[in-house]
């Protein structure tokens, strides 16, 4: 049985009117967000370049994440808008990495089912707002990132477990949710994935 972080709290309405609103700022930030995602499964290949067995894994999500990036661009470019010049912090990604273990063994694990549980949350929110879209141009667009973030979120949990016991991948799953939420509820409501 496939093991996959499970979300305590969902979107609200009020983060959908906020997006649908500010709908430009969010093309930017997920632009931003999709090179930051496979900027860090990068990251974890030169990180850990032992373990060797998850790279093809690793890269084949980068790639992922820069298809994504470049379909997020090309509708940017058709809106006319641009890339912002830095890359703000990602408030929540910040806080998660400020929750994880410090030893090198510890930190790993929780680098892989910290991106699992992003991509979990990312997953919910693009259907979020692949339902709340009328442009069926852009419904298509977060139909298919939702698709694929699906997918991304249990290859970081299958990743744990080509290294660590069953029982610890979800002994700390567990421990991710509830820091996942705590996190969520913990931010203000802006036009950003997270």
């Amino acid at each position: 049985m496939a093991l996959i972080p499970q979300l305590k709290t969902f979107s609200s309405q009020d983060w959908v009117d906020i997006v649908l609103n500010n709908f430009d700022e969010f093309l930017q930030d997920h632009a931003d967000g999709e090179r930051k995602v496979a900027a860090n499964s990068m990251g974890l290949i030169a990180k850990y370049p032992d373990k060797v067995e998850m790279i093809p894994h690793l890269a084949q999500n980068a790639i992922e994440e820069l298809v994504h990036f470049k379909m997020v661009y090309k509708l940017m470019l058709e809106r006319g808008i641009q890339l912002r010049h830095s890359m703000p912090k990602d408030e929540y990604a910040v806080a998660m990495i400020k929750k994880a273990h410090s030893g090198r063994v510890e930190r790993f694990l929780d680098r892989l089912l910290i991106v699992s549980i992003s991509e979990v949350r990312g997953k919910e929110r693009f259907g979020t707002i692949e339902n709340a879209l009328d442009d069926p141009k852009l419904k298509a667009l977060y139909r298919k990132i939702r698709i694929d973030e699906e997918k991304h979120g249990s290859v970081f949990v299958d990743l744990a477990l080509m290294y660590f016991d069953r029982d610890i991948v979800e002994k700390r799953i567990k421990y991710w949710e509830e820091v996942e939420d705590e996190i969520f509820n913990s931010l203000p409501l802006r036009p950003l994935l997270h």
